[in-house]
């Protein structure tokens, strides 16, 4: 990863794991050079996030097409105790029971999609990305600049793309349940009250609502799994740091033990961040549905 061909230090190492592969809108190989640039892209995110999300919904179509009315098979058993989970939780913040006839199916999805690219974070931290420099080199270019992200959720703009569509949900559900009419009277009479001398100072708490909501939807998804996705690199280092050393045993030992503690524990975290990201979803658009 190093251009003068050495191995790289600790610090090279994070940080070409921690670049995405990034085209603009010329399909140019660019790099971020400030906080916010809607000029480029991601690319790594969007193939993994697109691919497994055909995946999970090829998952979802195969239970519901092998599904049988007799006994279950283990899978088709998964599927339903998934889906009666989702249901009942629909259930209990969304009282609308046409409402749920969309929100749920849309939930089940959110969990299984975002379940799918938190558990990209458990496959070894150089696999894809030493696969990628390999065939990136045989393409003719310098392999020490093939950059790739596999944790779609460990990218800013894909959860907050993410919540972002959560958002223009409750924005349908607001204007379908209250008509534009009753919404609009809701933004400038609450929370303070329909004064119009009120109406400025409520509005604007609700656009702060929005988005505090919003940018919290999705950076809590981020936060936790850009703190995994590091966490393993740093246990990667460990081991590399082993094979380096011919004293350094106790870095071997240690490799094996944080990666098998912290993965064991990341299986609870991938799960229960889809679970949160989920739940969230549904008592926003629960909260459309309820008038101030």
């Amino acid at each position: 990863m190093s251009a003068e061909g050495h191995a790289p230090s600790a610090g090279e190492y994070i940080t070409h794991h921690l670049q995405h592969f990034q085209k603009n809108f010329a399909f140019e190989n660019v790099k971020q050079v400030s906080i916010v640039d809607f000029s480029l892209f991601n690319l790594d995110s969007l193939i993994y996030s697109v691919v497994l999300g055909f995946l999970g919904c090829f998952i979802l179509w195969r239970a519901a097409r092998k599904a049988t009315s007799g006994v279950p098979g283990r899978f088709q058993a998964a599927v339903e105790i998934l889906s009666e989970m989702v249901e009942n939780q629909a259930k209990g913040v969304i009282h609308n029971e046409a409402s749920r006839k969309l929100v749920s199916p849309l939930a089940l999805t959110v969990f299984v999609w975002i379940f799918l690219m938190n558990g990209m974070d458990m496959l070894p931290v150089d696999l894809l990305p030493a696969a990628w420099g390999q065939a990136y080199g045989a393409m003719g270019h310098d392999p020490h600049h093939a950059y790739m992200r596999v944790v779609p959720t460990a990218d800013l703009s894909t959860t907050l793309g993410l919540s972002t569509s959560v958002l223009l949900m409750c924005f349908f559900y607001n204007i379908k349940i209250k008509g534009l009419g009753g919404w609009g009277h809701e933004l400038i009479s609450a929370p303070f009250g329909a004064h119009p001398a009120l109406w400025p100072f409520n509005f604007l708490m609700q656009l702060i609502e929005f988005v505090a909501k919003t940018v919290s939807h999705g950076m809590r998804l981020f936060g936790n799994m850009f703190a995994g996705e590091l966490v393993f690199m740093l246990i990667a280092l460990m081991g590399g740091a082993f094979t380096l050393s011919a004293s350094g045993f106790g870095l071997a030992i240690g490799h094996l033990v944080a990666g098998t503690v912290w993965t064991l524990f990341h299986i609870l975290v991938i799960t229960l961040q889809a679970f949160i990201f989920m739940m969230l979803t549904l008592i926003y658009i629960g909260q459309a549905h309820d008038a101030h």
